[in-house]
């Protein structure tokens, strides 16, 4: 489990956690705070499904959403850093995509995922491309962003 390295290493190096949900929708929150004593290091999290919360509550530029939408890189890398700031956290772990089953076009399908991570070094974006279900769109999405993170703590 993801979640339960995820907690220890946050522990082990004394450093807090905030995350900005679109496509998951609340699992990746869930999945972290199913560890018991994830109150040590979990700040909290904002589900932000609506472009208006990303933009007023998280800070996502109006003009990332008119130009390259909700489903981009550059909005997950803005709801990332608006996290980490807005929960006082050391990282920021956002995630935005389509789950389906509708909602997908040529350009951005069903399944097209970006998560993003904030730290103090910087912001890294991941593209990824799932199959499965609705559900399975989800579970995998908050997969990548706990692993996205993990990879992080290891280098700590």
């Amino acid at each position: 489990m993801n979640e339960s390295e995820v907690g220890r290493l946050l522990l082990q190096h004394g450093r807090t956690l905030a995350v900005a949900e679109s496509c998951t929708g609340g699992l990746l929150a869930q999945r972290i705070t199913d560890v018991p004593g994830a109150s040590a290091y979990f700040r909290g999290g904002i589900v932000a499904y609506s472009n208006e919360v990303k933009e007023n509550l998280l800070g996502v530029p109006r003009e990332i959403l008119t130009h390259h939408g909700a489903v981009s890189a550059p909005c997950a890398q803005a709801m990332a850093q608006g996290a980490r700031g807005l929960l006082g956290a050391d990282f920021g772990l956002a995630t935005t995509g389509i789950a389906g089953p509708g909602g997908g076009t040529a350009v951005k399908p069903v399944g097209l995922v970006y998560v993003a991570l904030a730290s103090p070094d910087g912001v890294e974006v991941e593209e990824h491309r799932f199959r499965g279900s609705r559900n399975e769109v989800r579970w995998t999405a908050s997969e990548a962003a706990l692993a996205l993170l993990l990879r992080k703590l290891r280098e700590l």
